[in-house]
């Protein structure tokens, strides 16, 4: 498996970010292939992150274009610094 974090500083509107995300970039990205899951965080003070998981480093680094694009068609006005991105794999995983 493979992770990107991107990590958005300066959000203008968090609310808003969470809702076009939500309903606009969350169904995009759960039918790409290898998709195994992604969330989406207020972290506060303007600061929000985002952590996609897919089975291949192919599949997830279609995944970071997928987020370029829709970024910057539909959020360029509310997330206004580039994001901070991090990739790689995940070599520990547990869930409920």
């Amino acid at each position: 498996m493979y992770a990107t974090v991107r990590r958005y500083e300066g959000v203008t509107d968090p609310v808003e970010a969470g809702r076009r995300v939500r309903e606009g970039f969350v169904p995009l990205i759960s039918e790409m292939e290898g998709f195994i899951a992604y969330y989406w965080v207020d972290a506060g003070n303007g600061v929000m992150l985002s952590t996609s998981v897919f089975e291949t480093r192919e599949e997830e680094e279609a995944s970071t274009e997928r987020a370029a694009s829709f970024v910057h068609e539909n959020l360029t006005e509310l997330l206004t610094n580039p994001p901070l991105v991090t990739d790689g794999e995940v070599v520990a995983t547990k869930t409920a």
